[in-house]
């Protein structure tokens, strides 16, 4: 029968032997058995396929499986859900912060002459909201109090970090800690900081079988047909033709009017039908138990048993808040799970894992005492967020990319 975990129990499992937590989940679609689920597309527009070995029985068969959600993937719905429980204030963890809002069509730029508008507002982007973390080029290319941040005094800590002085991290972006990084843009290049993911998690079909391809009609409700051709008088005007048969005339389906068939080619993706997916997640606690948390210098044991339990509590909160948010990948493909989230953790080889439960609450409640317990030992980070301004360079890039995307969308009509 699966305990709680405690606090005392991931202490002890981040600072003695233990080598991962990990959790193995069964999710079904949730139109049921057989329903129909889809993907993710890579290059080619295909499928992730492949072949992996599977437990049946007592016996082990190799089967067809499909890719349904990457470990990246994964990472990024983890911090989508620590991003949102920070957004409504259940946790605090260190966020920077770069805000474009007084760039926004509706803000109030002192200068607009030069910084000129955004034509789409993009508000407030966070470091978990940013592909590659503290290393992400978008903070790089932004100002703290005028400066760049890499320049700063704070941004200059980060050109210091490593696994034995992770504490720079810790304070500013301790999911770089957890879900990995590497500073190869900053101001050491390939030399920077890097740290291996810690936590990994991914989803995938099994007993996947291809459906060829799409078919279907989105049917017109006014009944137009295809022999009504129109002529453009605008890029974003048209007319019915005064002669259908003359060059140039379109038919109504190309300005998105009419009955519209869809499919039809092994490219348009008809998704996959699996026996079931399996969730995979562990935690790396030989990873964490490199990292060390120097305070003015000095080592202390104490310290760095403190700042690795934190990160195990982070790492565990954040996929139980993640699951809780459910399984929801993309258009059709949700996914639902057979039973309660159950962790284990890998301690005495040869011994059978033991095993423990962890709702939202517990693991928000179990994440505060591990960082009520770190401060005692002296390691606090940032409560509130740090925040940064865009530079005008930055600034400019995106509003020239806007007009770009906004001319080619209007030469598409």
């Amino acid at each position: 029968m699966a305990e709680t975990l405690t606090l005392e129990l991931l202490e002890r499992a981040a600072s003695g032997g233990a080598a991962a937590f990990r959790c193995r989940r069964t999710l079904e679609p949730a139109g049921g058995p057989g329903d129909k689920v889809f993907p993710p597309t890579y290059a080619g527009a295909t499928y992730a396929v492949e072949k992996r070995r599977v437990q049946r029985n007592g016996t082990e068969e190799v089967v067809d499986c499909v890719l349904l959600d990457s470990v990246q993937s994964q990472a990024n719905r983890i911090e989508e859900a620590l991003q949102n429980a920070v957004d409504r204030r259940v946790l605090r963890i260190p966020v920077i912060e770069v805000d474009f809002s007084k760039f926004d069509p509706t803000g109030n730029s002192e200068d607009d002459e030069r910084q000129g508008r955004l034509l789409d507002p993009i508000g407030k982007v966070t470091s978990l909201q940013v592909p590659h973390r503290l290393a992400d080029a978008i903070l790089r290319d932004s100002l703290l109090d005028g400066v760049p941040f890499r320049e700063s005094e704070v941004g200059r800590e980060i050109d210091m970090a490593s696994t034995r002085n992770a504490t720079p991290l810790y304070r500013l972006c301790p999911t770089a800690l957890v879900l990995g990084m590497w500073d190869s843009t900053g101001p050491k290049g390939g030399l920077g900081a890097k740290f291996a993911r810690a936590f990994v998690s991914e989803i995938v079909g099994v007993d996947a079988t291809v459906i060829d391809f799409n078919r279907g009609i989105r049917r017109d409700p006014l009944g137009i047909r295809a022999g009504a051709r129109v002529t453009k008088t605008s890029p974003r005007s048209w007319k019915v033709a005064d002669d259908p048969t003359a060059k140039g005339t379109l038919s109504p389906s190309e300005i998105n009017h009419s009955n519209v068939p869809f499919g039809g080619k092994p490219e348009d993706n008809g998704g996959v039908t699996i026996g079931h997916a399996e969730q995979t997640t562990t935690l790396s606690l030989v990873g964490l138990r490199r990292l060390r948390f120097p305070l003015d210098g000095q080592y202390d044991d104490g310290v760095d048993e403190a700042g690795r339990t934190v990160l195990a509590a982070m790492a565990l909160c954040g996929a139980t808040l993640a699951a809780e948010e459910g399984y929801d990948l993309r258009s059709r493909c949700l996914l639902w799970p057979n039973g309660p989230m159950t962790w284990e953790v890998l301690d005495r080889p040869g011994e059978e894992p033991r095993s423990f439960t962890l709702n939202a609450e517990d693991a928000v409640a179990l994440f505060n005492a591990a960082v009520e317990r770190a401060e005692a030992r002296g390691l606090v980070w940032r409560k509130e967020a740090l925040r940064l301004e865009p530079s005008p360079q930055l600034v400019d890039l995106v509003r020239t990319s806007q007009e770009i995307a906004a001319a080619q969308g209007t030469e598409g009509e």
